[in-house]
């Protein structure tokens, strides 16, 4: 079987989603996430349109990828510029990436009505600004944007443009069905007759508009396509991208194509998982193989088939995608994945042995879940909810009373927190101002604790997050709090959740410290 590559696009089009941001600390976090899984190719934005994606590159060349390879995008050099004084091509260069994917005008609407030059201009266009990146010593993917629909459209046109960019020196033309409206029988139809053409490695990037292109994705492998280009739970502009997600899935799992390794395929799930809880996204429950109830049995007749042989009603174990089976109706549908998710935070917490520790456990993880806890993407918070049940842990401090007023000075709000703690008997009380009421707490509590813990002038907080849970609550709904912490080790996130968003960053803040204390105990 042919090696078949997956490129991530998930930092850049995933990004132009509805409601998505992220911060130079959420794209390097989900990059080092998806080089643990095994994603060859990951694209991290476009250097030339914005500094945030400048800031990527260059935090980016500090970690040591063992899998993916970082790309940049960007598009062809401007009409009647040349290519090496074209500021996004420079950008594209200041990236310093080994490899550089370039889009280019494929569709003759678009060369006409939206660049309005000449055919022939865009034709140079793409083979200067291939060439010149080649002459630097760079691997360059195109992506032929808007294929399809340039095909059908003039495809002798649409062949040239692809011409252009291989004879260029393109290590790889991408076919892009940029729109996502071609149907899956003409789309493999076309794809077979351009690989017929081209002599050189092509892939397909798809667009999710009349949900196919997960089906187009792996349609236009079976026919000869040697890379999939895609998003992380198919986020993208419009109706997204192909679900890479369910992409690995069907390759894998269902065509025998090696694009991961057995063991990062377990994996699978929790990458998931944690790109939507970086993205600040409800997971859809029904998401196909990772989705909570992927593999969630209700009906009488289902259950009863099931526990005979799950072949029944299941496609696959889902446990080959680190998913898990739940039963509805019986009491085998306990939290079994995050007890997995603890074993590997090796606690060192032997769940098996004392039925009755691990039934309290799994009720104390149920009860908190159903609270609106996510402990997927908040690992510091579980391993200290972990051993406070087993009694293994012992509180660094006690809170003895906290207040928090914020009030209007000059042209700014300004907030100032006041706090009481003891730590080992002896009470502090103590006050501090921050740019918010989070901020002016964190700082107080740190202040608090300094004298007794002073490694905690290493620490401090990179990211806040707060999701609402209950929509149709209102301002009374309750709120889910992720905060980062990271010192100069590592990184880590805590939980809290409330009615009060106070109440529960400060849970979460409170972790977090807690975390960083316990860390600093056991090395």
């Amino acid at each position: 079987m042919r090696d078949v590559t997956l490129y991530d696009t998930t930092l850049r089009d995933g990004a132009q989603t509805e409601g998505i941001s992220y911060s130079v600390n959420d794209k390097l976090r989900i990059a080092e996430k998806l080089d643990h899984l095994g994603i060859h190719y990951i694209e991290g934005g476009w250097p030339g349109s914005n500094p945030k994606d400048m800031a990527f590159f260059k935090a980016a060349k500090k970690l040591k990828f063992k899998s993916s390879v970082v790309v940049a995008f960007g598009s062809t050099r401007r009409a009647n510029t040349r290519v090496n004084r074209d500021v996004n091509v420079r950008g594209l260069l200041e990236a310093g990436t080994k490899i550089i994917t370039v889009f280019g005008k494929t569709w003759d609407l678009h060369v006409k009505e939206v660049f309005r030059v000449p055919l022939e201009e865009n034709l140079k266009m793409i083979s200067d600004t291939v060439s010149y990146l080649k002459s630097k010593d760079k691997s360059v993917f195109y992506d032929a944007e808007h294929f399809f629909d340039g095909y059908k459209s003039n495809a002798d046109y649409a062949i040239k443009t692809v011409f252009a960019a291989r004879d260029a020196g393109a290590d790889c033309i991408i076919l892009c069905d940029t729109n996502g409206g071609t149907i899956t029988s003409e789309f493999v139809e076309i794809v077979k007759e351009v690989l017929a053409k081209l002599d050189c490695p092509v892939g397909v990037h798809c667009h999710n508009d009349c949900d196919m292109a997960v089906a187009n994705s792996v349609a236009a492998v079976q026919a000869g396509c040697v890379q999939v280009q895609g998003t992380f739970n198919g986020y993208g502009e419009r109706c997204g991208n192909a679900d890479l997600v369910s992409v690995i899935g069907n390759l894998k799992l269902k065509l025998g194509i090696d694009c991961v390794s057995g063991a990062r395929l377990k994996e699978l799930t929790e990458t998931s998982r944690f790109v939507a809880e970086i993205s600040n996204v409800k997971q859809r429950e029904n998401q196909p193989f990772v989705g909570n109830t992927a593999f969630t049995h209700k009906g009488g007749v289902h259950i009863n088939a099931i526990m005979k042989n799950p072949l029944t009603y299941e496609h696959l174990d889902p446990h080959l995608i680190g998913n898990k089976r739940r039963l509805l109706v019986s009491e085998l549908s306990g939290k079994s994945s995050i007890l997995l998710r603890a074993e590997a935070l090796e606690l060192d917490l032997d769940l098996t042995k004392e039925a009755a520790k691990t039934k309290k456990i799994l009720k104390l993880l149920q009860k908190m879940e159903h609270e609106g806890y996510h402990f997927e993407a908040a690992e510091g918070s579980l391993e200290l909810l972990l051993k406070r049940a087993f009694k293994k842990y012992k509180k660094f401090f006690e809170l003895e009373g906290f207040k928090v007023v914020t009030e209007h000075k000059g042209n700014k709000l300004v907030s100032e927190a006041t706090i009481k703690v003891k730590v080992n008997n002896v009470e502090e009380h103590t006050a501090a101002e921050g740019d918010g009421p989070i901020n002016a707490l964190d700082n107080a509590l740190r202040k608090a604790l300094l004298e007794f813990y002073p490694t905690l002038a290493e620490m401090h907080l990179s990211d806040f997050k707060v999701r609402v849970l209950e929509e149709k609550a209102g301002t009374a709904a309750k709120v889910r709090v992720l905060i980062q912490s990271q010192d100069a080790k590592d990184s880590w996130w805590t939980i809290g959740v409330s009615e009060n968003i106070i109440e529960a960053s400060w849970n979460a803040l409170v972790d977090s410290i807690e975390y960083k204390l316990l860390k600093d105990r056991k090395s």
